[in-house]
């Protein structure tokens, strides 16, 4: 079963699943990053649906890349309007897993409010008088 570790905000969370098995709510590919994600309640961001057309999805392989499936040419044009690329960069909704792998949420793509989190942000200057 291969395990997938998602590192957001700097927590890991690993979780499995068995091939064939994960209910395919038609988010991204089959057995994606993000279809895990949503099966196990992994708030990963997607606001096109999961069908190639924005990077709100995008993650960084920290390792395992050669556990997901070979990046397609739709999947690279889309990333090329990526923040943040990195050459470890690839949409949730197109790397299928193929074995263990561990991601991370770059910090831009978290949806706070959706998320239920807070934002933390600094005192101005005026409020610190």
């Amino acid at each position: 079963m291969p395990k997938v570790t998602f590192i957001i905000d700097g927590v890991e969370q690993t979780v499995e699943f068995q091939h064939g098995q994960l209910e395919y709510s038609h988010h991204g590919e089959p057995e994606s990053l993000l279809d895990v994600a949503k099966n196990r309640d992994i708030p990963l961001e997607h606001a096109c649906g999961g069908s190639c057309a924005c990077t709100t999805c995008h993650v960084i392989v920290r390792s395992g890349a050669q556990n997901l499936s070979e990046m397609q040419e739709d999947e690279a044009d889309r990333l090329d309007t990526a923040w943040g690329l990195t050459p470890e960069s690839r949409l949730g909704c197109q790397a299928v897993i193929t074995g263990d792998v561990v991601v991370e949420f770059p910090m831009y793509t978290r949806n706070y409010v959706q998320e239920g989190g807070a934002i933390q942000l600094g005192k101005s200057t005026a409020d610190k008088a």
